[in-house]
C-alpha cells in the first residue's frame, strides 16, 4: 500500500516548502507530465498591442498585458518556420530552390531562380535578414507544397501549446487567419532556444553561409538593433507589415537567467524591450533547490547493511522571484530495495514545483555498495546407492 508523508521545511530564499514523499514498489513509475501555467501577474502597462516578459526555465509570466488576443505577427513567424527546417534530418545537405516559392514580395535574403542552398541556409537567411523567399524555399523543400508545410506548422504549434495561434504562411505575410498571442509566441520562442542550431543562428548579429549556383560565401545582417547594444541579448526575431505593426521577440541572458519577451505592435519596441529586461532581471535569482531535499534511506532487504543512502546525482539551478516562491519537493521513492545494491543505483526521483508547476527532476541513486548477507554456493551432492 502506497504511504504518503508531508512535513514543512523553512528556508531563506523560499517562502514555503511542502516537501513529500510517495512510496513505491520498485517496478513502479512517475509519468507526470511538466506543465507550464500563467500565475496572476500585474505590473505596468506598455505602449503595444500585448506583451509578455517570461522566465525561460521554469515558463514563469513575469509580465503580461493582453497576452492572449489574437495578433497578426508579422515575420516573428519564422521563428516556426525556422525550428521547423532545423529539425529536419540532414540540414546541411544542398538542393536547388523551387523556382516558384522564391518569387515572393517583401523582405529576400536574395535567393535566385537555379540557386543551391542548404536548410541550414535558409534558417540562417529566415532569421538574421528576415527572407520570406527563404521561408518559401524551406516549406516546399521540407513538406512539397507551402499548404502541406502550413499544416506542419500549426500541427507544431499545437505540440508547443499554442492554442491562440493559427498559421497561414511560412512568411508571415497578412492572412485572414495568420495571428499568433504574446503567449503563444513565448512558448514557441522558449521551445526554439533548447535546439542549438537555432539558438546559434538566431543570435549573431552577421553571420556567413553560403547559396548560389555555385554555392560561395555569402555575409547576412541581423536586423535585431539588441544584438549590438543590450549586454547578453539572443535575438531572436524582428517582423513588420502595415496591418501587424512593429512586432518584437526577444531573448537575454543574465547571471544564469534567461528572459523572452514578446511584444505585438509596439511603435518603441527596442527601448520597451530595452526596459523590460532591465526590470524583471533585477526580479529574478537563481538558486540551487537541490538543497531542500533532506537525507533520505531506503531499506534493504538481504544485505550487509539494513538501509541504503539516496542521494541525488545533480543540482536544480533554478530561477526564482526575488520576493520568494511557494516550493514543493515530491520525491517518488522505492519502500525497499534487494540487495545486492550497486553503488549509483535508480532508487527514485525528486520532482520540485514551483508555485504549483512542475519545474525540475533530479535522480536519486544509492550512495553505496550493499553486498549480500550471505554468498549462496550451490553443493555438490553425492549419491549413494547400497
Amino acid at each position: 500500500m502506497k504511504k504518503l508523508v508531508i512535513f514543512v521545511l523553512s528556508l531563506c530564499f523560499l517562502s514555503l516548502q511542502v516537501y513529500a514523499i510517495e512510496l513505491i514498489s520498485p517496478t513502479e513509475t512517475d509519468e507526470s507530465v511538466v506543465v507550464a501555467t500563467i500565475p496572476e501577474v500585474s505590473g505596468m502597462q506598455i505602449g503595444a498591442d500585448a506583451g509578455i516578459v517570461m522566465e525561460a526555465m521554469t515558463g514563469r509570466v513575469l509580465f503580461a498585458q493582453n497576452e492572449t488576443a489574437h495578433l497578426p505577427i508579422a515575420s516573428t513567424t519564422k521563428i516556426l518556420t525556422a525550428l521547423i527546417a532545423l529539425e529536419q534530418e540532414d540540414i546541411d545537405a544542398v538542393f536547388t530552390v523551387d523556382e516558384n516559392a522564391i518569387m515572393v514580395e517583401g523582405s529576400s535574403m536574395g535567393l535566385q531562380k537555379g540557386d543551391k542552398v542548404s536548410l541550414r541556409a535558409l534558417a540562417c537567411g529566415m532569421l538574421l535578414p528576415s527572407g520570406n523567399d527563404a521561408a518559401n524555399a524551406a516549406a516546399v523543400r521540407i513538406a512539397g507544397s507551402i499548404p502541406a508545410f502550413v499544416g506542419m506548422m500549426n500541427e507544431r504549434a499545437r505540440s508547443i501549446g499554442m492554442v491562440n495561434t493559427s498559421f497561414e504562411t511560412p512568411s508571415g505575410l497578412d492572412g485572414d487567419h495568420h495571428y499568433s498571442s504574446a503567449y503563444d509566441m513565448a512558448l514557441l520562442t522558449r521551445e526554439a532556444l533548447k535546439n542549438s542550431d537555432f539558438f546559434e543562428i538566431c543570435s549573431q548579429y552577421k553571420m556567413r553561409t553560403k547559396f548560389g549556383e555555385p554555392p560561395y560565401d555569402r555575409w547576412l545582417t541581423n536586423h535585431n538593433k539588441l544584438l549590438n547594444y543590450y549586454d547578453g541579448a539572443i535575438g531572436v526575431k524582428t517582423g513588420f507589415t502595415k496591418k501587424a505593426g512593429r512586432c518584437l521577440v526577444s531573448a537575454a541572458r543574465r547571471d544564469g537567467v534567461d528572459l523572452i519577451v514578446v511584444t505585438l505592435n509596439c511603435p518603441n519596441d527596442w527601448k520597451v524591450h530595452t526596459n523590460l529586461l532591465d526590470r524583471y532581471f533585477s526580479a529574478v535569482q537563481v538558486e540551487d533547490l537541490s538543497q531542500g531535499i533532506p537525507e533520505l534511506q531506503v531499506p534493504v532487504t538481504g544485505g550487509t547493511k539494513s538501509h541504503v543512502n539516496a542521494v541525488k546525482t545533480d543540482v536544480a539551478q533554478i530561477p526564482i522571484p526575488t520576493n520568494g516562491a511557494d516550493v514543493e519537493y515530491k520525491v517518488t521513492l522505492s519502500q525497499f530495495v534487494y540487495a545486492p545494491v550497486h553503488k549509483g543505483q535508480y532508487l527514485g526521483e525528486a520532482e520540485i514545483l514551483v508555485d504549483g508547476s512542475s519545474i525540475f527532476r533530479l535522480t536519486l541513486t544509492s550512495d553505496s555498495d550493499v553486498p549480500l548477507l550471505h554468498e549462496y554456493k550451490e553443493e555438490k551432492s553425492l549419491l549413494v546407492i547400497l
